[in-house]
């Protein structure tokens, strides 16, 4: 499977703009046999709370019906982070479009950022369900962002049946090693690959840290990008591989579930 990685530059809360890029980048990766292209979190609106309280869109807005009919025209599976208003309530969302343009998944983000200088909550609601969904064939769990620091999640996810975890961010560049060791670790304790879309650029004042990344079901990288700067980059995944390592290295069959409650 050909997945590819954009690494997009948003401008904030101008999401006619940001839809242009990623339909861009989308056509790029066609041109270049990709099969699914992965975009970061709030590639709608940029990832800045204000922004987003004023320019999220519904389940019938601009992005998502520019974004089905861009994944019709390719025939080429969309994932990207956007917005999503209901009413009066905001959910930070991945959602993936098939090769008919039709939403084939849709995840709210279970954890939001708490922490400054822009805590999610104080803008935005949780989402309470996991999301499995079946890739041509790949299981794939979604994931977003802040996500990646609770690997329980990821867990439940692959004990769900995912062989791959797709996770936008909007990752800071000043916590930047922590991504890159936390997308690893997910890897390797789950095996299965691991896709994490970053932002590049800056909302504001705030830099985000780039570094998108391919890894295997063994923790390899199968592709990094070290700068912040827009990039695409289409990985091959050998999807057999997730079975075979599963196959030499049993640990998840070795768990004992029965003494992790605390």
């Amino acid at each position: 499977m050909k997945i590819a990685l954009a690494q997009l530059i948003c401008k904030l809360g101008d999401v006619e703009s940001n839809i242009a890029s990623m339909e861009r980048l989308a056509r790029l990766a066609h041109a270049d046999g990709a099969d699914v292209v992965v975009f970061p979190e709030m590639a709608d609106t940029g990832y800045q709370m204000d922004a987003i309280v004023r320019a999220a869109g519904g389940a019938d807005g601009l992005a998502r019906r520019r974004l089905g009919a861009l994944a019709k025209s390719l025939s080429m599976w969309v994932i990207a982070g956007l917005s999503l208003r209901e009413r009066d309530t905001i959910y930070n969302t991945a959602v993936v479009f098939d090769r008919h343009g039709e939403v084939q998944a849709e995840y709210r983000k279970i954890h939001l950022f708490s922490g400054l200088p822009d805590p999610e909550h104080r803008v935005m609601t949780a989402g309470s369900e996991h999301c499995v969904f079946d890739l041509e064939g790949v299981p794939t769990g979604l994931m977003i962002c802040y996500d990646l620091r609770f690997p329980e999640l990821a867990r439940a996810l692959t004990l769900a049946g995912a062989e791959m975890l797709i996770i936008p961010a909007a990752w800071p560049e000043v916590r930047v090693a922590h991504w890159n060791a936390l997308l690893i670790a997910r890897a390797i304790e789950n095996q299965l690959f691991v896709v994490g879309v970053n932002r590049g650029g800056n909302d504001g004042t705030h830099p985000h840290g780039g570094y998108s990344v391919a890894i295997d079901p063994m923790g390899t990288i199968i592709y990094l990008n070290s700068s912040s700067e827009e990039f695409l980059y289409v990985a091959n995944l050998d999807c057999k591989m997730v079975q075979d390592v599963r196959q030499r290295l049993k640990f998840l069959g070795d768990r004992r579930p029965e003494l992790y409650r605390s």
